[in-house]
């Protein structure tokens, strides 16, 4: 009698341990301040669950996914990034859904008198180091180089570009007084609203959507069903807003 009920604690123990399941998150950096939040929110409402987060460039993720990382749940910032993932068959069937959308701005330091208004105003000699992401692998770059394309003002501007590893990394460099502009989500600019001003919208090619999906080779499958749950319904669009992002 002694044994079985040593034995059943153990298998209660057993199975209370395999309900604490980390869901791993890789996201894209200018995510990081609301995902923070929205996974705290997630683990209060799923006692037991951990959400473990993994923040960089879109394009930086899915080279780590391909490479075989843990990854439960992918966030990019672009639909580019996303497609590179669908093609090398590394997303669940049918997970993947636009579930934020953001806006492409150009910002300056907050004590910056330079007389940007306008795309154009980035030829101007006094605007001598402008910052973005490298449009070779973070989403952010790729919107900007669309936009000065479309205005015609890329081969003006491009001697003059500073690359960022990561918009976050754009906006400490403006932050920072490094650079004279950048461009960045308005997101991360509300971030800094202290220590940057939005100088003006940039108006992107195409819509600024963030894509977000299961991985196929989740660890913990049910976890990152109920992980992209949550940031589409309403507890997780209430905070993702909070943080200026819009519905998709």
């Amino acid at each position: 009698m002694l044994k079985k009920v040593y034995l059943a604690a153990a298998l209660a123990s057993a199975m209370g341990w395999a309900a604490a399941a980390d869901i791993t998150v890789s996201a894209a950096a200018s995510l990081t301040n609301a995902f923070k939040e929205l996974s705290q929110a997630y683990e209060g409402a799923h006692p037991g669950d951990k959400v473990l987060l993994n923040f960089a460039a879109s394009d930086a993720l899915v080279a780590q996914i391909a490479k075989g990382a843990p990854v439960d749940v992918f966030a990019s910032a672009d639909q580019d990034a996303m497609d590179k993932a669908e093609q090398q068959q590394l997303l669940a069937a049918g997970s993947r859904k636009n579930f934020v959308s953001n806006a492409l701005v150009l910002i300056v330091p907050g004590a910056s008198a330079l007389p940007v208004k306008s795309l154009a105003d980035l030829r101007l000699p006094a605007v001598a180091k402008i910052t973005m992401g490298n449009p070779a692998g973070v989403p952010v770059g790729r919107y900007a180089k669309q936009a000065l394309e479309k205005a015609g003002l890329w081969a003006a501007v491009e001697p003059k570009l500073i690359y960022g590893a990561s918009v976050r990394q754009s906006l400490d460099y403006v932050a920072r007084g490094e650079v004279d502009a950048g461009f960045v989500y308005a997101t991360d600019a509300l971030l800094m609203k202290d220590r940057v001003k939005v100088a003006l919208p940039v108006p992107a090619d195409k819509p600024v959507l963030y894509p977000i999906a299961a991985v196929r080779t989740a660890p913990n499958a049910a976890g990152a069903g109920k992980f992209l749950a949550f940031a589409q319904g309403p507890a997780g669009q209430a905070i993702l807003a909070k943080y200026g992002f819009g519905r998709p």
